[in-house]
Formats: C-alpha cells, sequence, structure tokens
C-alpha cells in the first residue's frame, strides 16, 4: 500500500507543468508544449479510465427519457456501451502514450451526453504549428518572354 501511496505522490509532483496553468485537462493534454501535454495526457487518462462507467448509465438514463421505455433503455445501454469502451480506450491510449513528443491521443468528448463530439483544437494552437510559407518568387533569368500564338481551328 505504501508503494502505491508513493508512486502517486511522485506522479503528482512529476506533473506540475498540467496543474500551473490552470486549464482543463483536455486543453493541457493537447497542447504542443511537452511539459503541459505530458501531465495533461496523465490526468486524461486517468479519468477517463476511471470514469468511463458513467457513459453507459448516462446513456441509459437519457435514451430512456427520449424514447420508448424499452427501445430507448436498449438503445441507451448500445450507445452507453460503445462510448464506455471508446472512453476507456482513449484513457489507455493517453496513460501508455503520454511520454511520445508530438503524440496527444485519440480525444473524447468531456461531457458524457455525446463521447464523440470533441471540440475543435484551439486556432491559436493550430497557427503555432504551421510554419509559415512564402510562395518563391521566379527569377528573371529563369523566365522567357512569350510570343502571341494565334488560335489554330481544326477543321
Amino acid at each position: 500500500m505504501k508503494k502505491t501511496l508513493v508512486s502517486v505522490v511522485a506522479l503528482l509532483v512529476l506533473m506540475p507543468n498540467a496543474w500551473a496553468v490552470r486549464t482543463p485537462i483536455h486543453e493541457a493534454a493537447e497542447s504542443p508544449e511537452y511539459g503541459r501535454k505530458f501531465g495533461g495526457m496523465i490526468g486524461r487518462g486517468v479519468l477517463n479510465v476511471s470514469t468511463c462507467f458513467v457513459d453507459l448509465l448516462v446513456n441509459v438514463v437519457n435514451e430512456t427519457k427520449h424514447g420508448p421505455p424499452l427501445v430507448g433503455t436498449l438503445m441507451g445501454l448500445g450507445k452507453g456501451a460503445g462510448c464506455t469502451t471508446l472512453r476507456a480506450l482513449s484513457g489507455g491510449v493517453d496513460l501508455l502514450t503520454f511520454w511520445v513528443p508530438g503524440f496527444n491521443g485519440f480525444p473524447v468528448s468531456d461531457s458524457y451526453e455525446n463521447c464523440v463530439a470533441v471540440a475543435p483544437v484551439a486556432s491559436a494552437q493550430s497557427e503555432a504549428i504551421e510554419p509559415e510559407w512564402e510562395e518563391p518568387k521566379p527569377s528573371p533569368a529563369v523566365t522567357s518572354p512569350r510570343k502571341e500564338e494565334k488560335p489554330r481551328y481544326v477543321k
């Protein structure tokens, strides 16, 4: 028991960058900065693996309310089982690959209402990743003047 407690405390001490910025775990996990991504992916992975069963409960209740009792319940079971599996696998991938630079996992929604509705990545992040590109200008020595050609008519 002591080894588990010591390893959890050591893990929390090693990932202060994810919590110091005061952003949600999902934003930290999607960060291009390695320090924030490292801690964010661990946090998001633990959160997703430990709460994946909530998807099953939420979907069964919501679909039962919106549809006919038996059909809605069965639809909720199917949707909930799929979202539970997706959230558990996403959390597992995050926990196994948090150390890989440049890989931010496969995020699922932070809402339990719809597990596949992932918010778009912030525009500031995508602007930081895209390299600036300028169209090369042709040099004057390479270009040659064109003669105007008369159109040819085929008979």
